[in-house]
């Protein structure tokens, strides 16, 4: 099966990359509903679920447009952006201002004639919307705001990558670096599939692509089929793990008296899972003794490993952020 987009001369001109505070809060959301979760977000998802259990969030609007038995879901809760970087504010008026018609057409695009809870926003697309843009607010504010400055560096360097690799070579090289699974070739870009055959053709928004990176997303490029706006390209940022290593602090004096140096640094490096390859680069140790270390730190309870398709991952555990910080339970800092 393949995904493919008529993309000549002029829709490539017209192309373009854009930052979207909206599209990381409908990903985020998407990932606490366990869809497309990703490993290197574990940590992220761990503080959100403590934050939404401290207060829960009122999505009773927005949730069934993204949690249902479909896969898909409307493609006008992520507006394409009009500038290169949207704000919050900038995006949320995009989505309010989706027509009526484009409503009901894109709800019917994703539910069928069976609308279900989406029938009351089918009905009222007015209020409806104005309530879908407030829950996504406070979604925003309080999941990804915290975090905004440490997403918008990855997304700015993933974004500085891809205009080199479009310098370098062009379009097919911009594409084939944007994901594994894309292609572009004499004016058609296909996603997925065997090479350059079509199964299903994009019904083009106006003008180009608005190609978007986005950390707490899915590991998959999201192409929506038919959209009143610009066509989005959603896509994994280069470096997302990036977001979640920073260290608040170095290891306090007790714990590292405890372990000792390495292994408390390497308990503080897995609030971020990694693997031991790229524990070895980060610590400046061989790969073998990070083993040896993670082993102990395992025995003891203190970090937990997951299999993220090849990969293996290492992560602390519950334990062993109690052992780190015993006395806050306020990461992140900002």
């Amino acid at each position: 099966m393949a995904l493919t987009i008529e993309l000549g001369v002029a829709e490539l001109a017209a192309t373009r990359f854009a930052i979207s505070p909206l599209s990381e809060t409908v990903a985020c959301l998407q990932q606490l509903a366990g869809r497309d979760r990703q490993a290197i977000n574990l940590r992220w998802l761990r503080w959100a679920r403590k934050e939404l259990a401290r207060k829960p969030l009122d999505l009773s609007w927005t949730r069934p447009l993204l949690v249902s038995r479909r896969v898909n879901w409307p493609e006008f809760l992520v507006p394409a952006p009009r500038n290169g970087v949207a704000s919050i504010d900038d995006d949320l008026a995009a989505l309010r201002r989706t027509t009526p018609r484009q409503l009901r057409a894109s709800l019917h695009r994703v539910f069928g004639d069976d609308l279900g809870e989406a029938a009351a926003l089918a009905a009222r697309p007015a209020a409806g919307l104005r309530a879908i843009a407030a829950e996504l607010r406070e979604a925003h504010d309080r999941l990804i705001a915290p975090h905004w400055s440490r997403i918008r560096g990855v997304l700015d360097a993933d974004i500085g990558h891809r205009a080199r690799q479009l310098a370098a070579g062009g379009a097919a090289k911009l594409f084939t670096d944007l994901h594994p699974d894309l292609r572009w070739h004499e004016g058609v870009l296909m996603l997925g599939g065997p090479r350059w055959r079509a199964d299903r053709v994009v019904d083009r928004g106006p003008g180009g692509l608005v190609l978007i990176p986005v950390v707490l997303g899915s590991c998959q490029v999201l192409i929506k089929k038919s959209t009143s706006t610009q066509t989005t390209v959603r896509y994994p940022a280069r470096g997302a793990a990036a977001v979640w290593t920073a260290r608040a602090q170095p290891p306090a004096a007790g714990v590292i008296r405890l372990l000792g140096r390495v292994r408390a640094e390497l308990l503080e490096t897995l609030r971020s899972p990694a693997t031991t390859t790229d524990l070895a680069h980060a610590l400046g140790v061989t790969p073998s003794a990070v083993s040896q270390h993670l082993r102990i730190l395992r025995d003891s309870g203190l970090v937990a490993r997951e299999r993220s398709g090849r990969a293996v991952l290492y992560l602390t555990t519950a334990l062993g952020e109690a052992l780190l910080r015993p006395e806050s339970g306020a990461w992140p800092h900002t």
